[in-house]
């Protein structure tokens, strides 16, 4: 049994090198960037030459192998801005090859450990499409948390440089480079674009898009409507610096007194996986009945779905928004 599974990993990796290999551009997208650059050539308008220069430069980063891994995956857009949300320099094709080799990896272990190929291959694939998903989630909510504690701090350091007298462009560059990690480089991003022509409403919106926490649209809202309504921006920044201090300190209110119940979910749902693994380690014999006895497989079914119920209302009943 073994052998054969080697000779069909095999030949899967050599017929995906092939397809990598000798795949080709697409040609929607050749289409499309020709009509695109057509356009651009025959434009006067100097912000369609900025919008296009900007494109150049991105599009810059994606390798032919980033391409050829984004053909797979359904929404490569989306999964681009949450790589871009980590703050590291990761590509599609990293992400991909990090999926692929966790895949194989864990289907060749269980494989040798005797496990059933269909099982093999089911939880390689899940371990393969999950572990990235979750250390990507895990990269982006910590980024998000130290953006967030950091961000009034950095908002009072922009009513300081407002309240001396310094326009609002130069004091973006000012907080940029005096506050560290994610605030100080989100700034930054903000005043390069600017220096490059980006107005700074599209600026900070678009840095809004990528972030994507409520905070900093906040900010971004404040901004907006003081430049159309006019009025005092430090003492509405200043106002602004205080209520994401309360929301934050509500924040640990709500995770302190949920932990306990978020515990009691945690427990209660991992313990069946456990137990089946732990029983599976003693006896493997005895809990391949589950994959060839139709009527356990059912059991087992069935019990993964009110499993899968139970957890999902546990999961709605700690979860709050603020």
């Amino acid at each position: 049994m073994l052998p054969i599974i080697l000779l069909a990993l095999g030949t899967f990796g050599v017929l995906a090198l092939l397809v990598i290999a000798f795949s080709g551009p697409s040609a929607a997208r050749a289409v499309e960037r020709r009509m695109m650059e057509l356009k651009t050539r025959h434009s006067q308008s100097a912000s369609v030459k900025m919008e296009a220069q900007m494109r150049r430069i991105t599009a810059k980063n994606d390798t032919r192998m980033d391409e050829t891994f984004a053909r797979f995956v359904p929404r490569p857009v989306l999964l681009k801005k949450r790589l871009a949300m980590t703050g590291k320099n990761w590509t599609v094709s990293q992400y991909g090859m990090a999926a692929g080799g966790i895949t194989i990896v864990t289907a060749l272990l269980l494989a040798i450990k005797g496990a059933p190929f269909l099982l093999a291959l089911l939880l390689g694939v899940f371990l393969g499409l999950g572990i990235p998903h979750m250390a990507v989630g895990y990269f982006i909510k910590r980024r998000i948390n130290q953006f967030t504690i950091k961000f009034p701090d950095a908002i009072e350091l922009l009513v300081r440089g407002l309240r001396s007298g310094l326009p609002i462009t130069e004091t973006m560059g000012v907080v940029g480079h005096e506050v560290e990690g994610p605030v100080g480089d989100e700034f930054r991003s903000v005043a390069d674009k600017m220096k490059i022509g980006r107005t700074l409403d599209a600026a900070l919106q678009e840095t809004s898009d990528r972030l994507g926490t409520p905070e900093f649209q906040f900010f971004v809202i404040t901004i907006a409507i003081q430049r159309e309504t006019g009025g005092n921006l430090a003492e509405t920044l200043a106002n602004l610096a205080t209520v994401l201090r309360q929301r934050a300190q509500m924040k640990l209110k709500i995770k302190a007194m949920s932990s306990e119940s978020k515990a009691s979910a945690y427990i209660v749902g991992s313990l069946p996986f456990i137990v089946f693994g732990l029983i599976w380690m003693v006896n493997n014999d005895y809990m391949k009945n589950f994959f060839t006895d139709e009527r356990l497989m059912v059991a087992g079914l069935g019990g993964l779905i009110w499993m899968g119920i139970g957890v999902f209302i546990m999961a709605k009943m700690v979860s709050f928004e603020i």
